[in-house]
């Protein structure tokens, strides 16, 4: 038996906890929160008793893999730990709980980690606008989507992005200048902003703006926890804005995950001879994405969500998605 039992006191304490056994976007981990809830989906990793909904030998898999020797070491500390941190911890239900969030079902988050004002989690829907890019952006790039954020931000939007180099750190950068708000969603802990060379741009967004992650403080990023943060950037805001992104470039994914939740999709067209064009290229060339050239196309689409969109193609959608190979270092 792994004894985290005693550990889950409350739905709060467990979630937090399973954030800390279970990788992001565990659809099993995450059905069963939404079937018998988290205090009860950690008891059931100290029981023999059938998992719901999974056969004998499916949930014993499960529970080995989330009471791995490595992931039980110093649970206890690590839980003592975040609660003595400050860093907020919002569940579903909470005053600042992104509603929107609720859509991604059984690949909702468990918990979100906050560092920063909690509160800008809590604007409707269309008042968050989602902006990615390739974290190799060129210059044309980086001043496109720091105009664009710039001009969102002085319209009151708040500007959501991953507070990666290029693009997303051009959003911030401009948001801040404006005195406007800003949300980094990161796919580790926000105590350790990532990529560390984004350090004091990241530590300035958590002053005056939030730092949001599904991973618990002191969790490091990973390929698969870029993937799974797609699923986030894309699910908060009415719109997401692909500025630049190469053939395989994680920013793609996010556009992928926005069209599956009913977002809106925006691309913003790019010079043809730059490899960084061909995924804003594709996706409006395929008709998944409106053409964006100004904060006002922006928000047009935030105005209306209901427009109706072409399915994304089982190839485009191959491309974007995990098993299509190594993405573009653009996370």
């Amino acid at each position: 038996m792994s004894g985290v039992t005693g550990l889950g006191v409350d739905e709060r304490r467990a979630r937090v906890v399973l954030a800390m056994l279970a990788e992001p976007d565990d659809p099993v981990t995450g059905g069963l929160m939404r079937r018998v809830g988290a205090v009860e989906t950690l008891g059931l990793l100290d029981t023999d008793t059938t998992v719901p909904g999974l056969g004998r030998i499916d949930g014993q898999v499960w529970r080995d893999r989330l009471t791995s020797p490595g992931r039980l070491d110093e649970v206890d500390q690590r839980l003592r730990m975040v609660e003595a941190s400050g860093i907020a911890t919002l569940i579903p239900g909470d005053a600042h709980w992104p509603r929107a969030l609720d859509e991604l079902g059984e690949r909702a988050p468990y918990v979100l980690f906050v560092r920063g004002a909690a509160s800008f989690l809590a604007r409707p829907l269309n008042g968050l606008v989602t902006v990615t890019g390739s974290r190799a952006a060129s210059a044309y790039g980086e001043h496109v989507a720091g105009e664009l954020a710039g001009d969102l931000a002085n319209r009151e939007r708040v500007l959501v992005a991953g507070g990666a180099y290029g693009a997303e750190a051009a959003v911030h950068r401009a948001v801040l200048a404006a005195g406007g708000d800003t949300i980094a969603v990161l796919a580790g802990g926000v105590d350790r902003p990532y990529p560390s060379g984004n350090r004091d741009l990241l530590d300035r967004v958590g002053d005056v703006g939030a730092l949001v992650s599904e991973l618990p403080p002191g969790a490091a990023p990973t390929r698969h926890r870029f993937l799974a943060r797609s699923r986030l950037l894309g699910a908060m805001s009415a719109a997401t804005v692909v500025v630049e992104a190469g053939a395989r470039s994680g920013a793609l994914r996010v556009a992928v995950e926005a069209h599956q939740l009913g977002r809106q999709v925006g691309a913003v067209p790019g010079p043809v001879t730059s490899a960084t064009s061909h995924g804003p290229h594709e996706l409006l060339r395929t008709g998944h994405a409106h053409l964006v050239t100004s904060a006002a196309d922006v928000e047009e689409l935030t105005a209306n969500r209901a427009t109706q969109r072409p399915e994304l193609s089982a190839e485009f959608t191959r491309r974007a998605s995990p098993a299509a190979g190594p993405p573009e270092r653009s996370l």
